[in-house]
């Protein structure tokens, strides 16, 4: 069986529908948090631009850096969401987390067309986590939204 492509999602039909992109967005940043080189931004948009023209509710899932221990407000997806909405040209959503009750609100209340980005998936431990329990677990909770 072939992997649909996104050609084949969006002739199928994604008007309506939630989905869920994981996207290389590990952009480097300055000491003031500013993006240097957005150039993996850029290489997403056209991907999520087909989505958004073919009405989806949009999810997007990426990772910035490599957070220590939890939440570190310096590897946050806020510049990202700021340049990928000027690339878009549409507001982008910044979840306040990963898979837990503001993202979940927010994947919820998505109209046709919108993008949401969640907050840097490794600040949930189960994004690498050697544990095939914990990965499935959160593969299962980023489904659900």
């Amino acid at each position: 069986m072939a992997i649909p492509t996104l050609e084949d999602l969006v002739a199928e039909g994604v008007s309506g529908r939630g989905v869920l992109v994981r996207s290389d967005l590990n952009v480097p940043l300055d000491d003031g948090g500013a993006i240097t080189d957005a150039g993996r931004i850029t290489a997403s948009v056209p991907t999520l631009k087909a989505l958004v023209d073919a009405g989806a509710k949009v999810v997007v899932a990426a990772h910035l850096g490599r957070p220590k221990a939890g939440p570190d407000p310096k590897l946050s997806l806020a510049p990202v969401a700021a340049a990928l909405g000027e690339q878009l040209d549409r507001h982008v959503q910044l979840a306040g987390d990963v898979v837990g009750t503001d993202a979940l609100a927010r994947a919820e209340g998505l109209t046709d067309g919108d993008v949401l980005l969640l907050e840097n998936v490794r600040f949930d431990s189960r994004e690498i986590s050697k544990d095939d329990a914990e990965r499935l677990a959160m593969a299962r909770q980023l489904a659900e939204l």
